[in-house]
């Protein structure tokens, strides 16, 4: 059954693939971009999830406060918590940004749970309506977005901080 699934599959969806771990890879290593860059893998993630949620799930109450719930929880772990990996760029409206490996993480998770929730929907089409199984799955992607809308909040944060005029001191100096 396996080799049937992975036959059946589309060819653009391993071109998907090959794409994330590309984007993955690239995300490994320190580079300089323009802030406005920031937003294009979350924004990306954000469109394709909630498209894909909608497409499988509906618009229905559970699925949406499921994805709502989880998108939150992560944004605020990710903001309140994980260091910035971003600096103040050479150019002025640029930020350095350090490399990792958890973006490419990121991205494999949820191409595996898209491609997951596919497949059983295609070998069982009757779990759309299951309300734990799309409570799950929607709050998984949840979680997957709120990481990159967390990250994005986090790097702004650390950007806009980098380019604050560092405070005066209140003590007066003396000239010895």
């Amino acid at each position: 059954m396996l080799i049937q699934i992975l036959t059946h599959t589309p060819f653009y969806v391993w071109a998907i693939l090959a794409l994330l771990v590309y984007r993955g890879v690239v995300a490994m290593r320190d580079r300089e971009m323009a802030v406005g860059k920031l937003f294009i893998i979350p924004v990306i993630m954000l469109a394709l999830s909630l498209q894909d949620i909608v497409a499988k799930f509906g618009t229905a109450f559970l699925p949406l406060s499921a994805w709502a719930s989880g998108a939150a929880m992560m944004l605020l772990l990710v903001w309140k918590f994980s260091s910035a990996g971003v600096s103040a760029g050479a150019a002025p409206g640029s930020v350095r940004v350090h490399g990792s490996w958890v973006p490419l993480a990121m991205m494999l998770a949820i191409f595996c749970t898209r491609y997951a929730t596919a497949v059983t929907l295609v070998v069982q089409p009757q779990a759309s309506h299951h309300a734990l199984f799309s409570t799950v799955v929607c709050f998984m992607f949840g979680v997957f977005n709120g990481y990159f809308l967390g990250g994005l909040a986090r790097k702004l944060t650390s950007w806009k901080g980098s380019l604050a005029p560092a405070p005066a001191s209140s003590y007066p100096t003396t000239a010895a």
